[in-house]
């Protein structure tokens, strides 16, 4: 019986914070603050949530049990929390854009990590080896490819036996980072042939088409729907066994995206970040690289006086934590290592965050 409690209690906490997150709206850091001492919650991106999921459960024990929550829900949802100050920290795939920056100049941000958005397929006897270009995604999503044997896909897999079933595109149904990325390498790289324009928005796609919830979400759906294909982030479908397509960079090069590949274009993007931390990665030229990869970032307030002493300390140390100590834990579940020079820019920007001013205090054990 207590744990039905427990359970309900827990649903009521996470409605009432989703209707805060949806009604309030504020662009200065909050005066006060009501959480204890050592409880600090965080969330929004679902590309990042498993890592960072990992992450707040070992950093409980490595940091004399400091609790730290972070809810996989959506890049957008993770800014409006952190912004209405449901959430101390966000995690959101798009860095902080021109306008984000001039509404809200206090918020800044740190990459945490970095992944691939995969193109993954329910095809029945088709488990791999299935090549795409930007250009037949693109049409595909624009829903001008309809049938899996449509002759522009035939041509880029001759040894495959492709039906001749509807295809049934899935895209996110929430404001979504992961759109973000898909968008915005759909329109670097297909040639003008994608017209539906970027962003995190659902309402870019058709409204015919299929949509879920997080990256959990539409690979369920994919994983149901028979003749499907959706974008996914990497850890989703290479942890659970969906099929996922070689996707054709730059190069010309049909890329398998696996850890290799992915941080290859990291590697290749991490002196475009350096000059600029909000560089998106996508459709880089270089041999093995994968043209839909990305960093994704964690959002929080330049200076953390609204937070308790406490709070402000374990929030910095804990960002410290991911990028410097815990990064090994990265590939374990498909997210490549963040490069040294990534590295060393977020640790220029945590040693900025400050307390009423004053500088925060990152313990040896946390730092680099």
């Amino acid at each position: 019986m207590l744990y039905i409690i427990i359970a309900v209690v827990v649903v009521i906490i996470v409605a009432v914070a989703a209707y805060v997150v949806i009604n309030n709206h504020s662009t200065t850091p909050p005066t006060n603050n009501t959480l204890p001492a050592a409880t600090l919650l965080g969330g929004g991106s679902s590309f990042a949530a498993p890592i960072m999921q990992t992450w707040t459960s070992d950093f409980y024990f490595a940091n004399n049990q400091v609790q730290i929550t972070y809810e996989s829900l959506s890049s957008g949802k993770g800014q409006a929390a952190l912004e209405n100050n449901t959430f101390q920290f966000a995690g959101s795939d798009p860095p902080i854009s021109v306008a984000q920056a001039q509404a809200y100049p206090n918020i800044t941000q740190v990459i945490e990590t970095c992944g691939g958005v995969t193109l993954s397929y329910n095809l029945p006897g088709i488990h791999s080896g299935l090549n795409l270009t930007a250009q037949v995604i693109a049409e595909i999503f624009q829903l001008n490819i309809t049938k899996w044997n449509d002759p522009q896909i035939e041509a880029l897999n001759p040894g495959l036996n492709l039906p001749d079933q509807t295809i049934a595109p899935i895209h996110r149904s929430d404001s979504s980072g992961t759109t973000n990325i898909f968008t915005n390498y759909l329109n670097d790289a297909s040639n003008g042939t994608w017209v539906l324009g970027v962003g995190t928005s659902p309402s870019i796609f058709p409204t015919s088409e299929a949509s879920g919830s997080g990256n959990g979400g539409v690979a369920t759906l994919v994983n149901e729907t028979t003749y499907s294909i959706g974008y996914i982030e990497f850890f989703y479908v290479a942890s659970t066994g969906i099929s996922y397509a070689n996707i054709q960079n730059q190069a010309g090069e049909f890329v398998t995206p696996s850890l290799a590949t992915i941080d290859a274009a990291v590697v290749a993007g991490a002196p475009l970040v350096q000059q600029n931390i909000s560089t998106l990665i996508v459709n880089l030229p270089g041999s093995g690289v994968y043209p839909i990869s990305s960093f994704t970032y964690v959002w929080l307030y330049k200076d953390l006086g609204y937070l308790s002493n406490g709070q402000a300390t374990d929030l910095v140390n804990f960002l410290s934590w991911c990028v410097n100590k815990a990064q090994g834990d990265g590939p374990a579940l498909y997210y490549p290592e963040l490069p040294s020079s990534i590295v060393t820019l977020d640790n220029n920007i945590l040693g900025n965050i400050t307390y009423n001013g004053a500088a925060i205090k990152i313990y040896p054990a946390n730092a680099p």
